[in-house]
């Protein structure tokens, strides 16, 4: 995502914490049930396999867990790395990571360094925190459809995510290679908010992969 202009809804920085400790969470829940057959599935994300979209996911926690330190210009943070022979236990790992982090953030105004959205300038915690909290109510999302797994998340934690995806760009760099988002789907009239986040960043709320034979599970709601 090019995040450059995306501002952080009207949340208070410690709801904001709290409801992004919430979408990584959610996310760990459903790539829990993730199998090695799985890891060779079609997902949401363009050309990316579930293995392509988890190491992807593995590399922004730690990328954004580096900058919540101090660390975010140091590029090999952000490296998408293969999958190790754990992936499961590696996202999990990386994804608590991130949240204790962002706990040990000071304040709204800190700046975070985030060389992959701008070489030059940084941005303010509660905005890359945002960013953050986007990727992974659209990922989680992404993981549940590969899966044909259910994700239903807090209505919270969607009021706070809507107006960050409604921010975001909709312009020529969701075009390029690797962007997490493509260009803006219109909604339904009758769309739930689920389905207005993900139609604003180029998800189509039908997507659906190949028949998986497993049992759904609800993942998401507190």
């Amino acid at each position: 995502m090019n995040p450059a202009h995306v501002s952080a809804p009207h949340t208070d920085f410690a709801d904001l914490r709290r409801l992004h400790a919430q979408a990584v969470r959610d996310s760990e829940t459903l790539v829990q049930q993730v199998t090695p057959d799985d890891l060779s599935r079609p997902t949401p994300c363009s050309a990316w396999t579930l293995a392509d979209l988890l190491a992807h996911m593995t590399a922004q926690h730690h990328g954004f867990a580096a900058a919540a330190r101090g660390e975010g210009r140091e590029l090999a943070h952000w490296a998408v790395r293969p999958l190790g022979t754990d992936p499961v236990g590696e996202y999990t790992a990386a994804a608590e990571k991130v949240i204790a982090a962002f706990a040990t953030v000071e304040g709204p105004d800190q700046a975070f360094a985030l060389p992959e959205f701008s070489a030059g300038r940084t941005f303010r915690a509660a905005r890359a925190i945002g960013f953050h909290l986007i990727d992974y109510v659209v990922h989680s999302w992404d993981v549940a459809r590969t899966l044909g797994l259910a994700y239903t998340p807090a209505p919270e934690l969607l009021r706070a995510a809507l107006p960050i995806a409604r921010a975001v760009p909709d312009d020529d760099a969701r075009l390029a290679p690797g962007s997490a988002f493509r260009p803006g789907l219109t909604a339904g009239e009758d769309a739930d908010a689920l389905e207005q986040i993900l139609t604003a960043l180029g998800r189509s709320p039908q997507w659906r992969g190949p028949e998986r034979g497993a049992d759904s599970h609800d993942a998401g709601r507190r």
